[in-house]
């Protein structure tokens, strides 16, 4: 029987519904946690295996005897590959279909900026990015489940897919599974301005194949 340290979640008792202040933050999620779970196809297991928890945590979490976290609803909305508004039962709004210019601000990563270029709450994430030449974000492989689609804008790009290192120009897109390692980077000083699609499957918000922790700066 393996020690419950090897799932550090469980070290954290999230209030039950016994818990006044607890119940009276969020409401019931169990449904939802048990329909997203079985629409993914996952085992308790499996799902508990992939949100970092233990199968007990995960099964007390779906049948309602504990109430999660914001932190931990964050990780579970990662692992079914949806939002915390879907899990907490929200009926979400009608997107709208047009990102106009000067609309969201820049967010950083690491030195590189991005700029939404889609919708929130859809299936896939569209962005444009400037890529510096020479940071480090450029050297990190991802590998990841789902698809990406880049098409440069300007400067020159180096991009690396397994074994094999792509050098991109102006006008030049690539489309691949991202389950390849993969790393970005820009060829030349001045850096790279791309267009970037990607599957948001399994993916966190914050943790994209362009970066980790962001913060928000200007407009443009």
């Amino acid at each position: 029987m393996h020690p419950r340290s090897e799932a550090p979640e469980d070290h954290e008792e999230p209030p039950g519904p016994d818990d006044p202040e607890g119940a009276a933050e969020l409401p019931a999620v169990a449904p939802q946690l048990r329909d997203l779970r079985r629409r993914a196809g996952l085992t308790l297991e499996a799902a508990a295996a992939r949100a970092r928890l233990s199968p007990a945590h995960l099964s007390r979490l779906e049948t309602g005897r504990r109430q999660p976290s914001l932190p931990l609803l964050l990780g579970l909305a990662r692992t079914y590959g949806t939002t915390v508004s879907e899990l907490l039962g929200e009926t979400p709004a009608v997107a709208d279909p047009i990102v106009r210019a000067g609309g969201p601000g820049a967010r950083e990563a690491d030195g590189w900026t991005y700029w939404q270029a889609g919708g929130p709450g859809r299936g896939m994430q569209a962005l444009r990015v400037h890529v510096p030449h020479g940071r480090s974000q450029g050297e990190l492989v991802r590998v990841h489940p789902g698809e990406e689609w880049l098409y440069v804008l300007t400067g020159r790009l180096r991009l690396h897919l397994g074994d094999t290192e792509h050098l991109l120009e102006p006008g030049d897109s690539a489309h691949f599974d991202s389950l390849t390692p993969h790393r970005i980077g820009a060829a030349e000083a001045g850096g790279a301005e791309l267009l970037f699609v990607h599957t948001l499957l399994q993916s966190s918000l914050a943790g994209l194949c362009l970066g980790g922790a962001t913060t928000t700066t200007h407009h443009r």
